[in-house]
């Protein structure tokens, strides 16, 4: 072989080689730098140029991505809302302001809105004293914690925990039947849920009247079932409404912000305060109280 073959061939090789380095940069690299992955699920994007309209969606490699810090990034913690919803992607979702939005089949959490107990916007911080007049306190109830793991295992989470938690000492239903009420004001599972939002919110009870309010007594024994009727019941409502009606039933509902609403209110966020304070109070014997009348 001539020098000037050895040298075309050399050459030629050499210009293999830089091509396949420039598709293994153009390939590689992108996906390691989409390998990180937002709280809403989807990759980060490689490169902000992906999203021109700014509303911090992308597109590449074929697939959706987020804008690192954009509008659709939910932040670098937890997706989960501290009431157990996945937050938002997109504050757009909630178009009437209550908080709370709907994205890819469920209710999310917009981050930082009204329905958000981890922000300002929630009402539920560190920084909680107890409602004006009242007192707040703990202590050990033996048996509370294995209840405390049924309710979360039947997906309930701290909110739903420090609501129980406010209205029985055992987060149990051995309370007269139907807390001494009838009709619409009856009241029914560890929750004390009134029979007007359930008939209004839980598809369980949907079309029913206020005198078929007995049947909400299956939640007494039903631990799923009230779970799932108080999640789809605070969806239905918005977390604000739904702590009026909660705590007055069609009154409250009617007028929200009492000054009873409001302790009633601070009082559930400031057990779901202690509870998220450690997770072993997701699991262990203690109570946290707060002395709010009952009505």
């Amino acid at each position: 072989m001539t020098t000037m073959s050895r040298q075309r061939v050399r050459v030629s090789v050499l210009g293999a080689v830089a091509m396949m380095v420039a598709v293994l940069v153009g390939v590689i690299l992108p996906q390691v730098a989409r390998a990180a992955t937002a709280p809403n699920g989807y990759p980060y994007c490689a490169s902000s140029s992906s999203d021109p309209d700014g509303d911090g969606w992308g597109w590449e490699n074929n697939a959706s991505c987020v804008v690192k810090g954009g509008k659709a990034d939910t932040g670098s913690g937890s997706g989960t809302a501290p009431n157990g919803y996945p937050y938002c992607a997109s504050s757009s979702s909630d178009p009437d302001g209550d908080g709370w939005g709907w994205e890819n089949n469920t209710s999310c959490v917009v981050k930082g809105g009204k329905a958000d107990t981890g922000s300002s916007g929630g009402g539920s911080t560190g920084t909680l004293t107890c409602p004006s007049g009242a007192t707040c306190g703990s202590y050990t109830v033996s048996g509370l914690g294995s209840r405390k793991q049924q309710v979360t295992g039947a997906g309930g989470n701290s909110l739903d925990l420090a609501v129980a938690m406010l209205e029985t000492e055992n987060m149990g239903t051995n309370y007269p039947y139907g807390d001494n009420k009838s009709g619409d004001s009856a009241n029914f599972g560890i929750f004390k849920q009134n029979w007007l939002m359930l008939r209004s919110a839980c598809s369980r009870f949907s079309g029913q009247s206020s005198g078929q309010y007995n049947n909400g007594a299956v939640l007494n024994s039903n631990l799923s079932a009230d779970v799932t009727c108080l999640h789809q019941s605070q969806s239905h409502y918005g977390l604000s409404t739904w702590f009026a009606g909660h705590r007055n039933g069609a009154s409250g509902l009617s007028n929200p912000n009492t000054s009873d609403i409001t302790a009633y209110k601070t009082a559930v966020y400031w057990i779901q305060t202690q509870i998220n304070k450690s997770s072993s109070n997701l699991t262990n014997d203690t109570r946290f109280w707060v002395n709010v009348p009952a009505i």
